[in-house]
């Protein structure tokens, strides 16, 4: 299963199976939602494939049992409910883009280090901020460009930064 703690819940055979019952059902959803972004936090992996999901994720071996691909669906539309997630082609829920973390939540995370380090008012690229040197050992570095820019749009919205191009790349003005 990986490096990740799971709930109690996946050695239990239920877990496997969606329940009828709304309260049990939210409580099964809220535990399967929190697996999944525990996971792709833990391999660092911001995408996810349907028709893979049932060799890791979603199938506990031990147990021999696994989540239906309907299940699977219903899991991952929650993730969607809540922000986590957005479908590379929402007509085929095929492949999906999995957020551990909010675009908003990084924007925040990403502000809280500029305004840290004296950085409002100063322009810095995408690269110098997702993989420079000055950034490693921060929770954004390496952070995907598509992730990247969305969170910086979270601030562009607040009036907290301004998105640019130059030339070939790309930055961003922090206010």
């Amino acid at each position: 299963m990986g490096s990740t703690e799971v709930p109690w819940q996946f050695n239990f055979p239920p877990f496997f199976t969606i329940q009828p019952n709304v309260d049990t059902r939210k409580k099964q959803l809220e535990a399967w939602c929190q697996l999944v972004l525990d996971q792709q936090r833990a391999r660092n992996s911001h995408s996810l494939d349907v028709n893979e999901v049932h060799s890791s994720i979603f199938t506990n071996k031990s147990i021999n049992r696994k989540l239906s691909v309907d299940g699977v669906i219903m899991v991952l539309e929650e993730l969607r409910k809540k922000g986590h997630l957005e479908w590379k082609d929402p007509k085929t829920r095929k492949e999906a883009l999995i957020m551990w973390r909010t675009p908003e939540e990084w924007g925040k995370l990403i502000y809280k280090y500029i305004t840290g380090k004296s950085m409002t008012n100063t322009v810095c690229t995408l690269f110098e901020l997702s993989n420079g040197e000055e950034t490693e050992g921060e929770e954004f570095h390496g952070l995907e460009l598509w992730l990247l820019k969305r969170a910086l749009q979270t601030l562009e919205r607040d009036g907290k930064a301004e998105l640019m191009a130059f030339g070939d790349s790309e930055g961003v003005k922090f206010f």
